[in-house]
């Protein structure tokens, strides 16, 4: 046989199938099952933000105290400034809890263009441990933290293919990151050695290896080491850093003190020949050289665990002057930077101390907190030494998160949303309930699960009560998104007028995970019971209302939703116990209004150098109109989750 009649012969009338092939990155998802580049559905992901909470503490004290006008005319002056380049309106900062693919897509339509300066650190260890231990009280006793659910299914899915689906996540937020930039924008990507090869290529791909800048090392030289490893320590971080637009970037070349001052001689260039100048005595003349040009290596110090001065107990917490150093460089006074995986909020930090705006973003509620604490100590520090400042609100992605998950995963059917949460609360469906109220049992109770994108009211919960009481139930759960405020109390109302077990249950956010199948954990909310402290008021400024209102917390048990499960029944005894200690900060609104943000009047917090915490407000807050008001109180916990209660008060 002739194998020559069957052998290919390759060339320009027949091209053999590598020789299209280009040098690229590839991974699992990059192109469709017909070869197509995968685009990022922008349109699909975008949905407005709810603002929650306004944070604006100094103001806020500064207008009980009589001093708004003083304080207008001193800290809110750079604010001032700004106003008329943005609608007539100052410019506050955000800080956003939510999936930053999601908070991306939903900036663009605001922010296309506008942002100058990105950075980002995000998780880049496969096998990363994210449990901190976090102080409860006085410090002399400490708890575990977990991840939350929704972190660890975000960080399951980051990792889920390992590198590929780490890249594809990577991809699609760069890519969105790109939009946000403006033309004299550039970006900051922190990474180390487990990720730092791939995500060069990733970003080469997404901003063109036209737009590289440098390769910044960080040489953190006081890292303590383990001398039982049989490598060379590991002592180094790398920054990807690359512009918008080749050559319009920002760059303000830093400068760092040298460790001793160096002698050097001024010259010149005459006809290509470098010539000293002579002074007036004949010699030449030299000056004394305190500043170097910084390079591309720069030895920044780390921060160690137990500095209580500096670190917040985060565990990837990144040192001010190492961050400040990115900003200065990359940004001027008044710029737009942004941080989509926030954790601590040290770039919004540093952002406010430089006058630049920011925008944060993080999935995690613990960061949220955290940066949110942080900022208003700022705001504080910042105010107290007469310095500008501007004020910042947190928003969420909240209900349309979840009408987003029902319209593209449920086909908008509810029924289809009940049977899901039901699934994954180990409850038997009802086929034919004995109340449209009622959708499911479990172990003999009742269960009614709250529209989408619905509020669980008190006038439902006594609905719900007295279906479950009429079908002969003695006992029901009340599974919602969203609680009314105080609605625990009221429920217990119910509970004595039915003779009823009414029990609480957040829907956790994790049953929205695309291939979820194992049931996050549903746990009862936390339980907050606070009352009114109205006094007599003695100061000049309450002359139209002889009554000042602060409020004293009576009462707090934390859900523990973020204990380790090893750790989850010693703590239950120790929260009833004790559970104020588990309070880590606490606000209070002493005017709100249903569907309007939080208005922070008032607050106080434990820090790691002060583990004490007021129980009682001073603020002293008194209503320039009498008659009745509403005060909503707010409590995170240690583990950063929230719970909210309201408290009527006449004056």
């Amino acid at each position: 046989m002739d194998e020559s009649k069957n052998a290919f012969h390759w060339g320009p009338a027949n091209p053999h199938p590598l020789s299209k092939m280009r040098t690229e990155l590839v991974w699992d998802g990059k192109y469709d099952e017909f070869g197509n580049r995968r685009e990022v559905d922008v349109a699909a992901c975008a949905m407005p933000m709810q603002k929650i909470e306004t944070v604006d503490e100094p103001r806020q004290r500064a207008a009980a105290e009589g001093q708004i006008e003083l304080f207008d005319q001193g800290v809110s002056g750079r604010v001032k400034e700004e106003s008329a380049r943005y609608g007539g309106e100052p410019f506050r900062n955000r800080l956003i809890w939510g999936d930053n693919k999601l908070v991306l897509a939903s900036l663009l339509a605001e922010f296309k263009g506008r942002v100058d300066l990105i950075y980002i650190d995000p998780p880049f260890d496969v096998g990363a441990d994210f449990t901190m231990d976090v102080p409860i009280g006085d410090w002399k006793e400490t708890v575990g933290k977990d991840q939350s659910t929704l972190e660890m299914v975000a960080y399951r899915d980051m990792w889920g293919k390992g590198t590929d689906s780490y890249l594809h996540m990577m991809f699609e937020r760069l890519t969105l990151m790109k939009e946000l930039l403006s033309d004299k924008g550039s970006i900051y990507v922190h990474c180390d050695w487990h990720m730092s090869a791939q995500l060069r290529i990733l970003l080469n791909e997404v901003f063109g290896t036209e737009n590289f800048l440098n390769e910044i090392v960080w040489y953190y030289y006081n890292k303590l080491h383990d001398s039982r490893k049989k490598i060379l320590p590991r002592a180094h971080d790398v920054i990807l850093r690359y512009a918008k637009v080749p050559g319009s970037h920002v760059h303000n070349a830093p400068k760092e003190k040298r460790d001793e001052p160096v002698k050097k001689l001024k010259y010149r260039k005459v006809d290509g020949q470098i010539q000293n100048i002579i002074g007036p005595d004949g010699k030449a003349v030299t000056y004394i050289s305190e500043d170097r040009t910084v390079d591309d290596v720069w030895r920044i110090r780390c921060l160690q665990p137990a500095n209580i001065e500096e670190t917040l107990g985060y565990n990837t917490q990144k040192p001010e002057d190492f961050v400040e150093r990115i900003l200065r460089m990359g940004s001027d006074e008044g710029d737009l930077v942004a941080d989509f995986f926030c954790g601590s909020g040290t770039t919004g930090a540093v952002a406010e101390r430089l006058g630049r705006r920011w925008l944060m973003a993080d999935l995690g509620r613990f960061s949220i907190h955290t940066s949110r604490k942080r900022l208003i100590d700022l705001q504080r520090k910042l105010h107290d030494e007469g310095k500008p400042y501007r004020a910042f609100d947190v928003y969420n992605l909240g209900r349309y998160e979840r009408q987003w998950w029902q319209k593209d995963r449920l086909k908008g059917a509810d029924a289809e949303h009940r049977r899901v949460v039901l699934e994954f609360f180990k409850a038997e469906v009802l086929s034919s309930p004995p109340n449209p109220l009622l959708h499911g049992r479990k172990a003999g109770a009742f269960c009614h699960v709250d529209g989408i994108d619905g509020l669980f009211t008190r006038n439902e919960a006594r609905a719900v009560a007295e279906a479950a009481v009429q079908a002969g139930g003695r006992e029901v759960y009340c599974l919602a998104w969203e609680f009314e405020m105080e609605l625990r109390t009221h429920c217990l109302a119910l509970e004595a007028e039915f003779k009823i077990k009414m029990k609480l249950v957040p829907i956790p956010r994790e049953i929205m995970e695309k291939n979820r199948t194992s049931p996050p954990p549903f746990l009862e909310m936390a339980v907050l019971e606070a009352e009114a402290v109205v006094r007599k008021s003695t100061s000049r400024e309450a002359a139209k209302s002889a009554k000042s209102v602060d409020v004293k917390l009576t009462k707090f048990l934390p859900s523990l939703a973020e204990v380790p499960s090893k750790e989850l029944e010693a703590l239950k005894e120790r929260a009833v116990k004790s559970g104020f200690d588990f309070i880590d900060f606490w606000a209070v609104d002493f005017d709100w209004h249903p569907g309007k943000p939080f208005n922070h009047h008032w607050q106080d917090y434990r820090t790691r150098k002060d583990r004490s915490l007021k129980t009682v407000s001073d603020a002293g807050h008194t209503y320039e109109k009498g008659g009745k008001h509403t005060i909503c109180v707010k409590v995170v916990d240690v583990f950063g989750c929230d719970t909210s209660i309201t408290i009527d008060v006449t004056v």
